[in-house]
Order: C-alpha cells, then sequence, then structure tokens
C-alpha cells in the first residue's frame, strides 16, 4: 500500500481572536450567550456561534 500525502494545514490564526490594551489582554467576539469561553465565528455576511447556534447578521454599509 502506498502512503497518503499530507495535506497541509492553514493556521488557526489565534492572534486574531484577542486584543491587547496596555498590560491587559481581552477577547474580540464572544458569545453573548455561552459567555466569554465561547467565540463567535466571523463569516461575510454574519457572526455565528457552533455552540449554541446564536447568529448575528452583520449590516451592509452603503
Amino acid at each position: 500500500m502506498a502512503k497518503k500525502k499530507k495535506k497541509n494545514k492553514l493556521t488557526s490564526k489565534k492572534y486574531e481572536k484577542y486584543t491587547i490594551e496596555g498590560d491587559k489582554v481581552s477577547r474580540k467576539l464572544s458569545c453573548p450567550k455561552c459567555g466569554p469561553g465561547v467565540f463567535l465565528g466571523e463569516h461575510k455576511d454574519r457572526l455565528y456561534c457552533g455552540k449554541c447556534h446564536y447568529v448575528e447578521i452583520k449590516s451592509k454599509k452603503e
């Protein structure tokens, strides 16, 4: 049997989910229902929580 080729995976970019303000580190986009431990997924037209299925629709800027 031949070995499978290894696929390159994209990095998680965890550094983009936090902001640094002085000496404090705070989270961006946490779910308002689940609390600060769960992040919202950021899509082009909405924010989505995979745990509780909470959705925020982004408004179109004209």
